[in-house]
């Protein structure tokens, strides 16, 4: 009887055991950071569209030689302003109605998949949260670049973008943006301005 009663753990040996996983599982979650992580996803997928979509307007202003925006009669030539607006906007080509339920210039033209309407940014367009919105602008002038801007949610690419001096604000109606300076702490959206990272940086 008592060789028996030997072999197993006592309760205090148990709840040590338990303690100890309880201690190495919560530095793993604060190691990984699932909510960076995410933010981290969510930057890197704005990026990506960015660019995407910049492709796709420099495909199609070689295929036209004029940009969605003039096709579409938002803006009266390529020279023209074209304030930073949602790409939700039909003048961005992803959508052709305010709705986005039909296929926008960059669609027709077979320089954008349908898919790409479906996009977060793209069904957050009339919202309010800045952060789910990706912006489209260009200043007047022939050799004005085209911007795609987002606001990044991750501390880490906030961090990136502060240290390589590559935050801006946008003119919406200039189609301009504005180095500004910033700290890890700085505070990225408030009323009425936002702080943005743009490809081409």
């Amino acid at each position: 009887m008592k060789r028996f009663l030997s072999k197993g753990f006592t309760l205090v040996e148990l709840l040590i055991v338990i303690a100890l996983l309880g201690v190495i599982a919560t530095i793993v979650i604060a190691a990984i950071n699932p909510i960076e992580q995410a933010n981290r996803a969510h930057d890197a997928q704005f990026k990506a569209d960015g660019s995407q979509l910049l492709s796709a307007i420099e495909r199609y202003f070689a295929a036209k030689n004029v940009f969605p925006w003039v096709t579409t009669a938002s803006a009266t030539d390529n020279d023209a302003t074209y304030g930073f607006i949602t790409a939700s906007d039909i003048g961005i080509g992803i959508c052709g109605d305010a709705s986005c339920a039909t296929d926008g210039e960059l669609i027709k033209a077979l320089e954008l998949k349908p898919e790409f309407r479906l996009r977060n940014f793209i069904k957050a367009g009339g919202g309010t949260d800045l952060t789910q919105k990706l912006v489209i602008g260009k200043a007047a002038g022939s050799s004005a670049s085209v911007y795609s801007c987002y606001i990044p949610l991750s501390k880490t690419n906030r961090d990136n973008a502060c240290k390589a001096n590559t935050v801006y604000t946008l003119d919406t109606s200039a189609g301009t943006r504005s180095s500004v300076t910033c700290t890890s702490s700085s505070t990225w959206v408030t009323t009425g301005a936002a702080w943005y990272v743009c490809v081409p940086d």
